[in-house]
């Protein structure tokens, strides 16, 4: 049995959760989302917890059993008070707006770069170089979180490009530096 899949997950007054053949759906404040439960597992629902219980104990259902734990809490929580991603660009002249719907990014190409934001998400910009995306799905905020820094990934001489905001960078000694030291 799985230690993460054998703790209950409580629901808040706030959280309405039903189960509709093998799709769990939990409706908040935030939005609504659903997740299929495989036929492996159960779920025992009361009126403030959510009980995951494994039918049996093969490798496979046992790895489900934590996880779908994991997913189910991820939802309560996402529909609660939802989940937050803090970007930062960092380099000269690089910046961000966010204009109908698209995130405009100068990010020292040729041209400016233009992300379409999915419905789901909410996307702020504070400061030009600074994006905060917000939304309760926590898979997706941090998909797309992920596609944003895959654009320019910070680069290890300077640190210019997109990066996490507590994201440290080591950064590489360069040329001119190894020419004095040998």
């Amino acid at each position: 049995m799985s230690r993460i899949g054998k703790m209950p997950i409580p629901l808040p007054a706030s959280v309405k959760a039903t189960l509709q053949g093998d799709v769990l759906w939990i409706e908040g404040p935030k939005g609504k989302l659903n997740q299929k439960v495989p036929s492996s597992l159960s779920l025992e629902m009361d009126k403030n917890q959510i009980l995951v219980k494994a039918s049996s104990t093969e490798k496979t259902v046992r790895a489900l059993h934590g996880l779908i734990r994991s997913l189910v809490a991820n939802m309560v929580v996402g529909t609660t008070s939802g989940f937050e991603k803090v970007m930062v660009i960092e380099g000269t002249g690089y910046r961000g707006a966010v204009l109908e719907k698209k995130l405009n990014l100068q990010l020292g190409f040729s041209h400016p770069v233009a992300l379409d934001i999915p419905k789901e998400i909410e996307v702020s910009v504070e400061k030009q170089t600074q994006i905060t995306i917000k939304g309760s799905d926590k898979q997706q905020v941090g998909e797309w979180a992920a596609k944003l820094r895959a654009i320019k990934p910070p680069e290890p001489y300077k640190g210019k490009g997109v990066r996490y905001k507590n994201e440290v960078i080591k950064k590489k000694v360069g040329k001119a530096a190894i020419k004095q030291a040998g």
